[in-house]
């Protein structure tokens, strides 16, 4: 395989996805660093299959075949895929995570809401949770760090969940449980709509980012297992996360006028507070 080929495209796929992950990641150790370009190289491009308009299904399933070849050491040309069953072997990780992962990749494409969180977290597991578990593992991190783990990527994926609410509904999704929309009086997420009685989505909303902010306090109860000089990117990607959580809180119905993110000087410059904060710590 050639390594500068197949390099120079998983940093392209991981740098047009999530800008918080990508300038928070580089600012791993370098071999760390290119073990997580690869595992969101692959889980950013099966997203994208599912995610595009229109949803290229036989994309993916080509994407979800080539996987278990590349598993059992078949080199299938795919770079992303070969690369990331490389990464597996390697870091051992739970087949189980992988499964769980495509699992929710596939839901995406033939489900469009959930009844309730019961059933949201079964989608959140293999959309969210894994990635924390991929992360733990790359990081060598004990097992105890597990659940804690797991709690930081359904916190995050829940963030994404509410800042994205008009982009999921161009896709035909809403990612909220059902039973709770219908206990605030929410009929639809349209932004017409739930402008014409707006207290009621505001406390949906608000509901919401109260769920984001219980998983993160568990979340970050898992920080003391991660070495500090993996915990500045891992904590600066949680701070921007909690960043857009707090602006979205104040403006609920800044979720219809914009995508909520961070800027990428914010982002740099919470790397280096963090780097002296945690360091002196």
């Amino acid at each position: 395989m050639d390594t500068m080929k197949t390099d120079k495209t998983i940093y392209s796929i991981f740098k047009k996805g999530s800008k918080t992950y990508f300038y928070s990641t580089i600012f791993f150790p370098k071999s760390v660093r290119r073990d997580v370009f690869i595992l969101y190289s692959f889980l950013r491009k099966a997203d994208d299959y599912v995610d595009s308009i229109p949803q290229d299904d036989q994309g993916f399933y080509n994407f979800k075949d080539r996987y278990p070849e590349a598993r059992k050491g078949t080199v299938t040309g795919d770079v992303v895929v070969d690369s990331f069953a490389g990464l597996e072997k390697r870091k051992n990780f739970n087949k189980e995570w992988v499964e769980a992962f495509l699992k929710s990749m596939e839901m995406d494409l033939y489900k469009s809401n959930y009844q309730n969180m019961d059933e949201l977290l079964i989608y959140l597991y293999g959309s969210s949770e894994v990635v924390g578990l991929f992360m733990a593992s790359i990081l060598d991190l004990p097992t105890e760090s597990y659940t804690a783990a797991r709690y930081l990527g359904r916190a995050m994926q829940y963030v994404n969940f509410i800042r994205d609410i008009s982009e999921d509904l161009q896709l035909g999704r809403i990612y909220f449980p059902q039973d709770e929309m219908e206990e605030y009086g929410i009929k639809s997420l349209d932004a017409n709509l739930n402008k014409q009685e707006p207290d009621n989505f505001q406390y949906f909303l608000k509901k919401q980012l109260k769920t984001y902010y219980q998983w993160q306090n568990e979340a970050e109860k898992g920080f003391k297992y991660i070495p500090t000089r993996y915990l500045i990117p891992i904590k600066t990607a949680s701070d921007m996360y909690l960043w857009t959580a707090k602006q979205i809180e104040k403006d609920p119905f800044l979720v219809y006028e914009r995508k909520v993110k961070p800027t990428i000087p914010k982002i740099v410059s919470n790397i280096f507070s963090n780097s002296v904060r945690l360091s002196l710590s």
